[in-house]
């Protein structure tokens, strides 16, 4: 029976206490023939500490991950926040587009690519121009 209430035990401080559970678990703590409102305070008690231990280990087990993860030379989400709000700056400066392409870079090519069109309308080679046919004198005469 007393290996039962140090499990109940073990389980409210890292488990989620129940009303149910915590009126059972004051039960039996509490001194046979005790008081309903002893017993209900005492559950009450219990309940609170519960919440206050998963909040304790909650906060040791999240410092030591982060510990860890600065020991492994990773990023936390606040650099990785920061790194992607610089990389918008730096691409809005250099006029990059959503696509990554540079905004000037794409209507360049879109300029290039109407005068590259223009002139191969007008480029046309003019036809030659035949010289005029001057009559050659007949044969033998002339002289």
């Amino acid at each position: 029976m007393l290996i039962d209430d140090v499990w109940k035990t073990i389980e409210a401080t890292l488990g989620t206490l129940t009303p149910a559970k915590a009126r059972d678990l004051a039960k039996n703590i509490a001194e046979p023939g005790a008081a309903k409102e002893q017993v209900a305070k005492t559950a009450a008690d219990l309940m609170e500490w519960s919440q206050h231990n998963r909040e304790r280990i909650r906060g040791i087990v999240s410092r030591e991950l982060a510990d860890q993860g600065s020991h492994l030379g990773l990023a936390s989400q606040a650099e990785l926040d920061a790194l992607k709000k610089r990389v918008r700056e730096l691409e809005r400066a250099a006029g990059m587009t959503a696509s990554g392409r540079s905004a000037r870079t794409s209507a360049a090519k879109k300029t290039t690519a109407k005068r590259s069109t223009a002139k191969k309308t007008t480029a046309r080679k003019p036809e030659a121009k035949k010289a005029p046919e001057v009559a050659s004198p007949p044969a033998g005469e002339g002289g």
